[in-house]
C-alpha cells in the first residue's frame, strides 16, 4: 500500500516518505476493541436494551472488530443478560466484560460466560485521593486480590487504571509493577479518561510502558480536545497492540475514539490494514445512531451523509469534469470503500451552472441556456430565503415557470 491505489484512494505522498516511516514502531498485529456497548452507553441519554446490544454486537462482528466489550455485569440484570447472550453466540470476536477490581465482579464476569475482563481502578494519585477517597496502598491491595481471583476464575485480565494519563509515570509504573507481581495481569491499558493526551505525549507514555512491561499495551482514549484518533494512532505507532473505540465516537463528555476514522486512517494514511471491513462502517454507524437516538452529524468524517457532495459552483464543475475519468482527483478515497453513496451536487445560494445542468439532466428537463441562467438565479434567491439548499420538489416547482 502507498499514497495512491487506483480506484480506492489518493492521499499525500509525504505520508509515505522514508523519513516519516522510519519513526513508526507499529506492532505486527493491531486489535480493535469496541466498547460501544459499555463506554458508548455511558454518554448521558443513551439507553440500549438487551436486544439492541445483541444486534449491535452482531454488526460489530460483521465489521471485523477483534474484541467486543459487551458491558458491565454488575450494572444491571439487563446488562448481565446481554453479556451472557452475546458470549453464547460465538460471534468470532473475543468478548470482554468491564469489571471493578473486586473478587465478586470477577465471579460475575465468569458467570456471564466471558473469559476476558477489563479490570478498572483509579490509576492516578489525585483520582484516588479526591474521587475514591482511597490511599494508593489500599488500591494496590484491592487490585492484587481481585486479579488473583480473576486468575483463579481463568480470566484474561487487562488491567485498566483509569486516568493513568494524568498519573505521574513513576507512580503508575511502580503501582502496576506491584499489581502484576502480586496479582495477575495479561495486558495493561493506558487510559486517557479525560482526553488530555497530546499525540506526542501518548506516544512517549506508550514507549515508557513498553520498556517496563512485557505484556501487551492497550490504548483507551477520549476526545475532549478532538485528538482522540490522532493520539490513538500515535500510541499504536509507538508499539501499542490494542486500540479501544466506539461506533460514532459516542461516550462520556466529548465522546470516545471513533472506530470509523481510526480504521480508515490506519489503512489509507498509514498503510496498516487492521482487518476491519470498511464497507460495513456506514451501515454499522446508522444502526448505532438509530438505537442510541444520537444522530450522526451530516459532515462527520467517514460516515456523515453529506461528506460526498458539493454545492459551490467551482468544485461542482471540477467534479463534473473528472468524475467519470478520475473521481479521485477530487476525493481522498472512494466513497464505496466505506459503504457510502456516490457524490451528489446540491443546489443552493453558492451553486453554479454545472449544478443546474446536472439537475436538469437528472430530471429530463429541456431548457435553453438563457432559461438555465434564469433558473440559477431563482435557485439562489430561494436558497437564501430558506437558508438551506433546495429539495428536489422545490427545484421541480421552480422549473414550472419556464
Amino acid at each position: 500500500m502507498g499514497y495512491k491505489e487506483d480506484g480506492k484512494w489518493w492521499v499525500s505522498q509525504s505520508n509515505f516518505a522514508a523519513d516519516v516511516l522510519k519513526g513508526y514502531e507499529f506492532p505486527k498485529k493491531i486489535e480493535i476493541l469496541d466498547t460501544t456497548l459499555r463506554d458508548g452507553e455511558q454518554q448521558p441519554g443513551i439507553i440500549l436494551t438487551r436486544k439492541e446490544k445483541v444486534e449491535i454486537a452482531k454488526k460489530l462482528a460483521l465489521a471485523g472488530v477483534h474484541r467486543i466489550e459487551a458491558g458491565t455485569p454488575a450494572a444491571s440484570k439487563e446488562d448481565a443478560d446481554a453479556i451472557k447472550e452475546i458470549a453464547s453466540l460465538n460471534l468470532g470476536p473475543k468478548i470482554f466484560a468491564f469489571v471493578r477490581n473486586t473478587p465478586e465482579d470477577m465471579k460475575l464476569a465468569r458467570e456471564c460466560g466471558v473469559s476476558h475482563v477489563l479490570a478498572e481502578i483509579p490509576g492516578s494519585e489525585h483520582l484516588l485521593k479526591y474521587g475514591k477517597r482511597w490511599t494508593a496502598e489500599r488500591a494496590i491491595k484491592a487490585a492484587i486480590e481481585a486479579t488473583q481471583a480473576a486468575r483463579e476464575e481463568g480470566l484474561y485480565v487487562t488491567f485498566f487504571p483509569a486516568d493513568s494519563s494524568r498519573a505521574s509515570l513513576d507512580f503508575l509504573i511502580d503501582a502496576v509493577h506491584q499489581i502484576s507481581e502480586g496479582g495477575h495481569m495479561d495486558a495493561l491499558a493506558l487510559v486517557d479518561t479525560f482526553g488530555c493526551f497530546s499525540p506526542e505525549g501518548a506516544a512517549y507514555t506508550v514507549r515508557k510502558l513498553k520498556s517496563e512491561f512485557s505484556v501487551p499495551i492497550e490504548v483507551h482514549f477520549h476526545d475532549d480536545f478532538g485528538l482522540g484518533v490522532a493520539s490513538t494512532i500515535a500510541g499504536l505507532a509507538a508499539g501499542a497492540e490494542v486500540a479501544h473505540v466506539t461506533v460514532n465516537g459516542i461516550g462520556e463528555r466529548s465522546g470516545s475514539v471513533a472506530l470509523e476514522p481510526l480504521a480508515l486512517s490506519l489503512k489509507v494514511l498509514y498503510g496498516y490494514d487492521t482487518g476491519i471491513e470498511l464497507d460495513q462502517l456506514k451501515s454499522l454507524s446508522s444502526t448505532v445512531a438509530d438505537y442510541t437516538r444520537f444522530a450522526v452529524p451530516p459532515t462527520r468524517p467517514v460516515v456523515g451523509d453529506r461528506i460526498f457532495g458539493w454545492e459551490t459552483g467551482m468544485p461542482s464543475s471540477l467534479w463534473v469534469n473528472c468524475k467519470n475519468e478520475e473521481p479521485l482527483a477530487m476525493l481522498p478515497y472512494h466513497w464505496s470503500m466505506t459503504g457510502q453513496s456516490e457524490p451528489k451536487l446540491y443546489l443552493g445560494k453558492k451553486s453554479g451552472k454545472d449544478n443546474i445542468k446536472t439537475w436538469i439532466q437528472e430530471n429530463n428537463i429541456a431548457l435553453s441556456e438563457e432559461q438555465e441562467q434564469d433558473l440559477l438565479g431563482k435557485v439562489k434567491d430561494l436558497s437564501l430565503s430558506l437558508k438551506r439548499d433546495l429539495t428536489p420538489e422545490e427545484f421541480i416547482e421552480l422549473t414550472k415557470s419556464f
